[in-house]
């Protein structure tokens, strides 16, 4: 097996300091209403109200931060759906480096113009895989920038790694803990907290019907990836990676799937209940527990809500 070069523990706690002058420690909020509504107790990490409005924070200011000043030189660069590239530039702004994003031409113009404001140059893509790295191999080929993977990318995964940390040091005795997956960052960074500090606790990964390669990875026991599906949850289209693979072969219990009326519901219901703007794809966690309500009734439960850049203009229930 070849080297994957992954993170441990020790990258983690590293990454929390590094990256602590730079993000939120972010709350945890509860709802009575989706508690008896579940028959479960939720704890939702609440990563909307993070620097630059995404979870994604962390591991690209974990990236950024921990270059040389040599490397920086040269800048970052990515591709991204929307939150990792509004997250590096922020971080690439916070350094004082150039950082270049590639982004496909259908990312919401909220994100786009966000990524601008924080002196990032983007540069458009077709909203596919394929078009997406061809355009992202020119870029790095100008520039000569450091490329900084959106979930597969050690320091990325260490980074968001320490969201579950402080989760598990908010709430006591959580048995599951449940979020969104696409390209697994997120997922796998919980999984290395999570198997270090508290390996009891089950690992869940909630995934959109419509972009279900993930579901279908840990099915069938081998990476499947889909080129460009098409959901509302505009976060979560990217296939898993093998470092990604990794962790979420090894660690996550299963992976849940939820239609696109059922993540509509589910956000609009946080909107409306909690009070909180987050994105679709954040929503996917809980329309999957409501799915799925025997899986989780009498358990305590952590949530991790990924994002709140939402372009208000074009809400997913004002055409459902």
């Amino acid at each position: 097996m070849q080297d994957l070069n992954l993170p441990d523990f020790d990258d983690v706690i590293a990454a929390h300091e590094r990256i602590a002058p730079h993000i939120h420690r972010t709350p945890i909020l509860t709802s009575e209403y989706f508690d008896d509504l579940t028959g479960a107790s939720l704890f939702f990490k609440c990563e909307n109200f993070q620097k630059a409005g995404a979870f994604k924070v962390r591991g690209a200011s974990n990236a950024v931060f921990g270059l040389s000043d040599e490397q920086a030189e040269k800048g970052v660069a990515t591709h991204s759906s929307g939150n990792h590239g509004l997250s590096l530039s922020y971080a690439a702004g916070r350094r004082g480096i150039p950082v270049s994003v590639v982004v496909p031409r259908t990312a919401p113009q909220a994100k786009k113009d966000a990524m601008k404001g924080y002196g990032a140059r983007v540069v458009e893509c077709e909203p596919s895989t394929s078009s997406r790295e061809a355009v992202f191999a020119d870029v790095v080929a100008q520039t000569g920038a450091d490329f900084v993977h959106p979930y597969n990318d050690p320091r990325v995964i260490a980074g968001q790694a320490t969201c579950s940390r402080e989760m598990m040091e908010q709430v006591e005795g959580l048995d599951a803990v449940i979020a969104p997956i696409g390209g697994g960052g997120m997922v796998s960074g919980t999984c290395l907290t999570l198997s270090n500090i508290a390996p009891n606790v089950e690992i869940y990964a909630a995934e959109p019907e419509q972009a279900d390669d993930a579901y279908r990875s840990f099915k069938a026991g081998h990476i499947i990836a889909d080129d460009a599906p098409v959901t509302v949850a505009d976060g979560l289209k990217v296939p898993l990676k093998d470092r990604t693979w990794h962790f979420v072969s090894n660690h996550v219990t299963d992976i849940l799937l939820a239609s696109e009326q059922e993540i509509i519901d589910a956000m609009h219901l946080t909107w409306q209940r909690m009070k909180i703007v987050i994105e679709p794809s954040c929503a996917v966690p809980l329309a999957t527990i409501l799915k799925n309500r025997d899986t989780f009734a009498g358990k305590r439960v952590g949530v991790i809500i990924t994002g709140g850049n939402v372009d208000l203009k074009a809400l997913p229930w004002m055409n459902s």
